[in-house]
C-alpha cells in the first residue's frame, strides 16, 4: 500500500532526504529539512517554496518531503509546472477545467516543479490561479522555482495577476532559499580547478 502510495505520486525519481548531501549546500538549514519532515506543515494547510537557482537541490528535497508524506499514506502528487498548464489548457480546451481541478486538489499535497522555467501565457495563468486558489487554506502544495518572487509577474504577464497567486501561496508558507552551485555540476567545475 505504501509503495502503492509513492508509485501514485508519480516522482521524477526516488530520492530522499537521507540521499542529499547537505555538505555541498550549506545555505540549507538540516534541522529546519527534518522539521519539514513531520509533514506538521500537511496538518495545517502550509506551504513550503524552495527558491534557487538550477541544480542547487530543489527538486530532489521536494521530491523528498513529498516521499516522505506519500509513504505516511498522504495523497501526493508531483508535476512539473510546465505539465500541469498543459493539463489544464487542454481541460478547459475540452470543458474538462472543473474536473481537473478538482483532480489537483484533491490532494492534500501537490508538488509544483519548476516555476518560471517556461514562461506562462496570460490565459494559462489564470488557470494556474484557479487552482491556487482552490488550494489555498484547505491543501499544502511544495513549490520550486529559480524565479524571484519580485519577478513573477515575468512569468505570469500580468502584475495583479501574479500579485494574487503570490499572496496565497506565500501567505501560509515556508521560504527556503537555497545559494550555493549547481549539484549537477559539481564534478565539472572541480575538474576545471585542478
Amino acid at each position: 500500500m505504501v509503495h502503492a502510495m509513492v508509485k501514485v505520486g508519480a516522482f521524477p525519481n526516488l530520492k530522499e532526504v537521507k540521499d542529499f548531501e547537505f555538505e555541498f549546500q550549506p545555505s540549507i538549514n538540516r534541522q529546519q529539512i527534518q522539521d519539514l519532515l513531520t509533514l506538521r506543515f500537511i496538518e495545517n494547510q502550509e506551504n513550503i517554496v524552495f527558491l534557487g537557482p538550477s541544480g542547487v537541490g530543489k527538486t530532489h528535497l521536494a521530491s523528498a518531503i513529498g516521499i516522505a508524506a506519500a509513504k505516511k499514506r498522504t495523497s501526493t502528487y508531483f508535476v512539473k509546472c510546465h505539465d500541469l498548464i498543459q493539463n489544464l489548457k487542454k481541460a478547459h480546451l475540452e470543458n474538462r477545467l472543473e474536473s481537473r481541478l478538482k483532480h489537483y486538489t484533491k490532494y492534500k499535497l501537490l508538488i509544483i516543479d519548476e516555476i518560471g522555467y517556461l514562461p506562462i501565457e496570460a490565459d494559462d495563468a489564470k488557470l494556474f490561479f484557479q487552482l491556487i486558489d482552490r488550494r489555498y487554506e484547505h491543501r499544502s502544495t511544495i513549490f520550486t522555482t529559480n524565479v524571484n518572487f519580485k519577478e513573477w509577474d515575468g512569468i505570469f504577464q500580468e502584475a495583479k495577476l501574479a500579485n494574487a497567486i503570490l499572496d496565497r501561496i506565500l501567505h501560509h508558507a515556508t521560504v527556503i532559499t537555497i545559494v550555493g552551485d549547481s549539484y549537477r555540476l559539481k564534478d565539472h567545475l572541480a575538474s576545471e580547478d585542478a
